[in-house]
């Protein structure tokens, strides 16, 4: 049967054979050269309307994954649970679900917030437990320093905290201040080392007039070792009411002052061993 462009006699019979031919399961190419009819298009409208057979529908990989979202989905699961069960996306998963109702929440507000505040503290325990596992193991690395090691470590501590004399105002004596009991005891531990008997020690506390200075003297003087007559007088610093202070509280116990007496010649072995400190790390010289 010939057929013109665009227009053909008897158009309904050839879609009567096109239906036939299609629920016996041919494909459309099939259908196309027993018609001969050629054009797409035509072709398209002679089977609108009826499926086509099984065996022509080419299966697609995410069939399975569809069908089980929307099963998870009609047991009431979220979309970041469906995503991490199945490995696909969220824009797959909203296009294969919504259709379907809405699961009710899981939670009440409050449930939510003291499941999230539950699920924080977890989190923060076990921050804490890699914190001090790292720190623990830090430490452990250390050992006990070398009479060397703890020389150096002094002068390095001293220079960074201790008071420093200036061209413009001489003032050498050996002055340390610190508010870190660990810091206070290494420096102690140091003027052994370098032979300062502790009667030319003098100490004295600096606080925020508002902290218990009772406390805190009696916690530096237990630190130290010290008898009261070679504590001197608190210093008090004065609050600014326009200031929120953060060091507040027992853990509070302001700086402790270490005042080394007759000390110029230490300080000048001080200055220089800095000096040498300085020299050996450069790479130039």
């Amino acid at each position: 049967m010939e057929h013109s462009h665009g227009r053909y006699a008897d158009f309904e019979g050839l879609r009567e054979r096109a239906i036939a031919l299609r629920r016996e399961g041919y494909s459309l190419r099939r259908i196309r050269d027993e018609l001969r009819v050629f054009n797409n298009d035509i072709l398209n409208q002679l089977v609108k309307g009826e499926p086509p057979p099984e065996w022509t529908k080419r299966p697609r990989a995410k069939d399975d994954l569809r069908d089980k979202a929307r099963e998870l989905r009609l047991q009431g699961w979220t979309y970041d649970r469906i995503q991490a069960e199945l490995g696909c996306s969220k824009s797959s998963i909203s296009l294969w679900v919504r259709d379907l109702p809405k699961p009710e929440p899981r939670y009440t507000p409050d449930g939510h917030r003291a499941l999230m505040n539950a699920g924080l503290t977890q989190l923060r325990a076990a921050q804490n437990r890699e914190r001090e596992a790292t720190k623990q193991a830090a430490a452990s690395n250390i050992g006990r320093l070398s009479d060397r090691e703890l020389f150096v470590l002094g002068i390095g501590l001293y220079w960074a905290e201790g008071t420093k004399d200036k061209p413009y105002d001489r003032r050498e004596n050996v002055t340390f201040v610190n508010s870190d009991p660990g810091m206070i005891k290494v420096f102690l531990r140091w003027l052994d080392l370098l032979g300062v008997e502790r009667h030319r020690l003098r100490f004295h506390v600096m606080i925020h007039e508002t902290a218990d200075a009772a406390a805190a003297e009696q916690y530096w003087a237990n630190l130290v070792d010290a008898a009261p007559n070679m504590f001197n007088k608190t210093t008090l610093k004065k609050h600014n009411p326009q200031t929120v202070r953060k060091n507040v509280g027992t853990s509070y116990r302001g700086c402790l002052v270490v005042r080394v007496l007759k000390s110029a010649d230490l300080y000048r072995r001080i200055e220089g061993s800095w000096c040498g400190i300085v020299l050996g790390t450069d790479s130039t010289a």
